[in-house]
C-alpha cells in the first residue's frame, strides 16, 4: 500500500448538504492523489485544548487545505464602524468559520503549501486576493463538469507537487 501524505484540512464541521458535496469533492481528490485528509473533529480528536490540539496535527501535515464555507449569513450592517473608511453594507453578508483564519496562519507560518478553495460571497483575512502569494480558488459545486473536474485535478496537481516535495525533504 502505498504511504498517504498527511495534509490538514480545514472546513467546519457542520455543513449544509451543499457544503458536504463541495467538500467530499475535495476529499476525493486528495484520496485519489494518495493524501491523507486530517481535522481536528473528523480524523482527530482532542485530548488536549482544541488551539493545541490543531497546532499537534498541523506539525506532521506536509500541506493544507482552507475551504472557507459560509458558517454565519447576515445582512446590512457596517464595515470599519468610526472610521473614515466606514462603509454601509446593505446586501448578504457572509463569514467563514474563523478557525480558517486560525488553521492558515498555522500552516502558513510552518511554510505548508496551501491550497485555498472559497465559496461564493466568502472573503476577509486568508481568502482576501493580494494578502499573500497564494491564489484563492472558487470552491468546487457538485456535479462537476468534465472540464471543472479536469481544472480542479490541474489545481491539485500543481499544489501536491509542493506537498510531495516538503513531505520527502522534510
Amino acid at each position: 500500500m502505498p504511504i498517504r501524505i498527511p495534509v490538514f484540512v480545514s472546513a467546519p464541521t457542520s455543513l449544509n448538504p451543499q457544503q458536504n458535496a463541495a467538500r467530499d469533492l475535495v476529499i476525493a481528490e486528495l484520496d485519489a492523489q494518495q493524501f491523507e485528509a486530517r481535522a481536528l473533529g473528523r480524523t482527530d480528536y482532542p485530548a488536549d485544548c482544541p488551539m493545541r490540539e490543531v497546532f499537534s496535527i498541523v506539525k506532521v501535515c506536509a500541506g493544507g487545505v482552507i475551504l472557507g464555507f459560509s458558517q454565519y449569513d447576515g445582512t446590512g450592517g457596517v464595515w470599519k464602524r468610526g472610521t473614515d473608511r466606514e462603509q454601509a453594507h446593505t446586501g448578504a453578508v457572509m463569514f467563514p468559520s474563523p478557525w480558517n483564519q486560525l488553521e492558515a496562519g498555522m500552516l502558513y507560518s510552518l511554510g505548508v503549501p496551501l491550497l485555498i478553495f472559497r465559496e461564493k460571497g466568502i472573503s476577509g483575512g486568508i481568502f482576501d486576493a493580494g494578502v499573500s502569494e497564494l491564489f484563492i480558488n472558487d470552491m468546487p459545486v457538485a456535479p462537476l463538469s468534465t472540464d471543472t473536474a479536469e481544472g480542479l485535478r490541474q489545481v491539485f496537481l500543481k499544489w501536491s507537487a509542493r506537498v510531495r516535495t516538503r513531505y520527502y525533504r522534510d
